[in-house]
């Protein structure tokens, strides 16, 4: 029986330590191929920025790994009075990792490359969420002007960077959903109307569908 059980439990310890390689290799992976397509000729410079990505990855999942939502007590959020989601509980959860974990990766990009190559380093952590969510901003907002594309753009990007330090794509979201809320709320105290502007623009899509079936 004892034989038994020890043998349960190496076939756990293995298939535990197979799961860390390969989430290991997945995240070895990734970085790999976000600084190969940066297309870099020094080759110790790419070494040094895939490492500094992959140190960040794995540090992002271990704390994701270690701290999840139930350590946050249930309760509500003070801002809207609403009861704390899952999400919301993961969020804080993430966000008390620290500092250092963020400032070293950056430290690192800001040093070894230039700002259009840490924008896109940024745009791989976060599946390039900055262009798409201001390409959705152009479009309901067809008249927007420059200095409210530039407003919303410093949004974006604060919320980019700051989104990479969360494992899942929920969370990245969530970060995002904070910023959407953000932008809106700016154009709503700069005279614009998002409410009547976003019923205007599914009011248009329905209407361009229902021409085509016609």
């Amino acid at each position: 029986m004892k034989q038994v059980l020890w043998i349960c439990l190496l076939l756990l310890f293995s298939e535990a330590g197979a799961q860390d390689t390969a989430a290991t290799d997945g995240l070895q992976q990734k970085a790999q191929q976000w600084v190969d397509g940066l297309k870099l000729d020094d080759k110790a410079k790419a070494a040094k920025v895939q490492q500094a990505i992959m140190l960040h990855l794995t540090a992002v999942r271990d704390w994701h790994n270690a701290h999840p939502f139930s350590e946050v007590p249930a309760g509500i959020n003070p801002a809207t009075g609403n009861k704390l989601s899952d999400l919301d509980r993961q969020l804080i959860a993430c966000s008390s990792k620290p500092a250092t974990v963020h400032t070293a990766l950056m430290q690192v990009l800001n040093a070894e490359l230039n700002a259009k190559q840490v924008a896109f380093i940024l745009d791989q952590y976060t599946i390039g969420k900055v262009a798409f969510t201001l390409k959705g901003y152009e479009a309901i907002v067809p008249d927007l002007t420059e200095k409210e594309r530039s407003e919303i753009r410093k949004n974006l990007e604060q919320a980019r960077e700051q989104a990479i330090d969360y494992k899942s794509m929920r969370e990245i979201s969530a970060i995002f959903e904070i910023c959407k809320t953000k932008c809106e709320q700016y154009l709503n105290n700069n005279g614009r109307n998002w409410r009547q502007l976003f019923k205007n623009y599914v009011d248009k899509v329905k209407a361009e569908k229902e021409k085509k079936k016609g």
